[in-house]
């Protein structure tokens, strides 16, 4: 009998050693994927304009231009974090600001409140209150307002993606500038988590629990926090980017909400990055798309519609 306590004892310390090690290896890998989001400095044309005060919070935006190219058609850009993190001057997409401002757009990048302190959907009446402050001031700033896109990636396409499936939803309207329009017309959506009920990695369940306070699929949370729920066919037209061997959010996510949304009679194009790993980082050989060339992809998407 006490053999076999002796060795259930270290059958136990075995099992705990390799949870630990199983860990630690998928926050290694996870932070070996966050720190190859691009390194750029931006100078913003306008920098920490308060577009709106949520909780108390002043919300700050920066914009980009040209300064011989007014008036400006706009992009809004969320950056990503696993909803817990991040800032308005990094992130996958920020790499995209300046191929936008060659094409004639100003773009506003924008904080936003973030979880857990500020539970969904927080971050989503923010992005609203953002967009209806640039066309509050679009006579200031001289902007072109009649249509606006927006894209972001990971958390930041997550957000992209409820910002196009909630157009004219009065549950996201909070903040001011109510009398204005927060629709937004053209989605670029990047490797998001669009159906937080799916399996996924236990990092990213992980990732949940910490943002969302749970990481049960049956979690009225997780629910009502899943974009691909919201599709109708009211939806905005989308452009989902998705890396083939994304180990963070799976490739499923991206083809979930691409049927979804076909099915719902919604223009939407789905691109597949080969050898793309989470924020297009190259696994096993160069991506192709580069990444110059998805930055023209979304180019002549965000022209095909806006302008």
């Amino acid at each position: 009998m006490k053999k076999l306590l002796i060795w259930l004892g270290v059958l136990l310390v075995i099992s705990l050693c390799a949870l630990t090690i199983y860990g630690l290896m998928w926050i290694r890998q996870y932070q070996q994927l966050a720190d190859e989001e691009p390194e750029i400095i931006l100078s913003p044309s306008l920098s920490d304009t308060t577009y709106c005060t949520m909780d108390g919070v002043p919300l700050k935006m920066d914009l980009y231009f040209r300064e011989s190219e007014a008036p400006w058609h706009v992009l809004l850009y969320v950056h990503g974090g696993s909803f817990t993190s991040g800032d308005k001057r990094n992130g996958s997409g920020v790499v995209d600001i300046p191929a936008m401002t060659a094409r004639g757009y100003a773009v506003a990048a924008i904080n936003y409140r973030l979880m857990p302190e500020y539970p969904f959907p927080a971050e989503v009446t923010d992005a609203k209150c953002a967009v209806r402050f640039l066309r509050a001031h679009a006579h200031e700033y001289d902007l072109r307002t009649e249509k606006i896109g927006i894209w972001g990636g990971s958390a930041g396409g997550h957000l992209s993606a409820m910002m196009g499936l909630t157009n004219g939803d009065p549950g996201f309207e909070l903040g001011e500038n109510r009398e204005y329009s927060s629709h937004v017309d053209a989605v670029v959506e990047m490797f998001g988590p669009m159906d937080l009920t799916q399996p996924m990695s236990w990092l990213q369940r992980q990732l949940l629990r910490r943002a969302f306070g749970t990481d049960s699929p049956n979690d009225v949370r997780l629910i009502e926090a899943s974009p691909i729920r919201y599709v109708t066919r009211d939806a905005a037209p989308f452009l989902i980017l998705q890396g083939e061997e994304d180990t963070a959010v799976p490739a499923e996510q991206a083809q979930a909400l691409y049927e979804t949304l076909s099915g719902a009679g919604i223009d939407v194009t789905l691109v597949m990055v080969q050898n793309a790993n989470h924020n297009f980082k190259p696994t096993g050989g160069p991506i192709d798309p580069t990444r110059t060339e998805i930055s023209d992809i979304m180019g002549d998407f965000f022209d095909r519609l806006l302008k």
